[in-house]
């Protein structure tokens, strides 16, 4: 399958949203309930570092980064999110997402990557260490899901090469 990594659109959001909200539904992958509205998700995410994978008209998939803290010494800091369409896991494009955003995120000057999944999201520990994620830690019991199930998280990070060198 053919598919380009474009900057992510505003009209891209009603696919992006039903992709997000996948995630949500399977209670491995986010400890939101729902999907926030565009105008706080655009809020939320970093304005410089908004992916999807695209075939045609199809967004196959989405990485963002929302910056950690608004402090000046965190600034090249942020939080990795990336979700695949159901029928588009495994066939690669979560990879190039998820590199070419760490590329985007060093042009725009981050040194530090970081996500936090939950434990039982293994698929989504193995993209990461695929793509040069290490393995802080696990923080134990960090989240609960609105049914109750408190969640181990994973912390990865990833250091720019490039970035604060």
């Amino acid at each position: 399958m053919e598919y380009s990594i474009d900057r992510m659109r505003e009209d891209d959001w009603a696919q992006v949203a039903a992709i997000y909200l996948f995630g949500v539904q399977t209670g491995e992958a986010a400890f939101r309930s729902e999907v926030p509205s565009w105008e706080v998700w655009d809020r939320t995410y970093a304005g410089t570092c908004r992916l999807v994978a695209r075939s045609g008209s199809e967004v196959l998939g989405w990485a963002a980064l929302i910056p950690v803290s608004n402090l000046c010494v965190l600034a090249g800091v942020a939080e990795v999110s990336i979700y695949l369409a159901p029928s588009r896991r495994g066939q690669g494009i979560g990879t190039a997402l998820l590199r070419r955003l760490i590329s985007l995120s060093e042009e725009d000057g981050y040194w530090t990557l970081q996500s936090e999944i939950m434990r039982e999201n293994e698929a989504s520990i193995h993209l990461h260490e695929a793509c040069g994620f290490r393995r802080v830690g696990v923080r134990e019991r960090l989240g609960r899901t609105c049914d109750g199930t408190w969640h181990d998280v994973v912390l990865m990070e990833l250091r720019s090469g490039i970035v604060g060198m």
